[in-house]
């Protein structure tokens, strides 16, 4: 499973409020008449990620089977009933940046509290940073989500949990999330 990865930020003179109900009419569009290998989608508020312009951000989930799903979300979600609600949304952003993860251990936590960001430690391999991380992420329920072929602003790995979680060696920034949708 893949995910697309987009943080944006409202313009200045925009309500919250006002922002995330676009937001969330987005997500519902999406959600109702969904592209092929499109699995489903979670928008949250962010605060201080370092790779967005604001200090106050969103950050959407949209997960997809696969590369080829990829493309075919990129082309819905800007067409046919979509289109309007993208549009609105689209409108009243003031910039953005994405990513994309693939799922690397766990399952996707439809409501996350907290993302956990992070590097790869320098000298480890990655086979030992997994075998390190699958019990923690088994024992807190949650999804380890790597970057794809360094597609993206943000850290390498992001470990959606419930709550806070301890990574050792990692040195993770560790970011609440309020959900906007669903």
């Amino acid at each position: 499973m893949l995910a697309y990865v987009f943080w944006h930020w409202k313009r200045t003179e925009i309500a919250s409020t006002d922002y995330e109900e676009r937001q969330r009419g987005f997500h519902a569009a999406l959600a109702a008449s969904p592209s092929s290998g499109f699995v489903e989608s979670f928008s949250v508020s962010v605060s201080n990620a370092p790779w967005t312009a604001s200090s106050d951000a969103y950050e959407d989930w949209y997960f997809v089977q696969d590369f080829g799903s990829l493309g075919l979300l990129n082309e819905a979600a800007v067409s046919g009933s979509r289109q309007y609600p993208h549009d609105v949304a689209a409108s009243v952003a003031a910039a953005g940046t994405a990513g994309v993860y693939g799922l690397q251990h766990g399952t996707v936590v439809r409501r996350p509290g907290y993302a956990h960001w992070f590097a790869k430690p320098e000298g480890m391999a990655y086979r030992e940073l997994f075998a390190q991380l699958a019990p923690v992420v088994d024992r807190v329920d949650g999804a380890l989500w790597m970057r794809q072929m360094v597609l993206g602003p943000a850290r390498e790995f992001c470990l959606h949990a419930a709550e806070p979680v301890s990574l050792a060696t990692m040195e993770a920034l560790v970011i609440p999330l309020r959900p906007i949708w669903p």
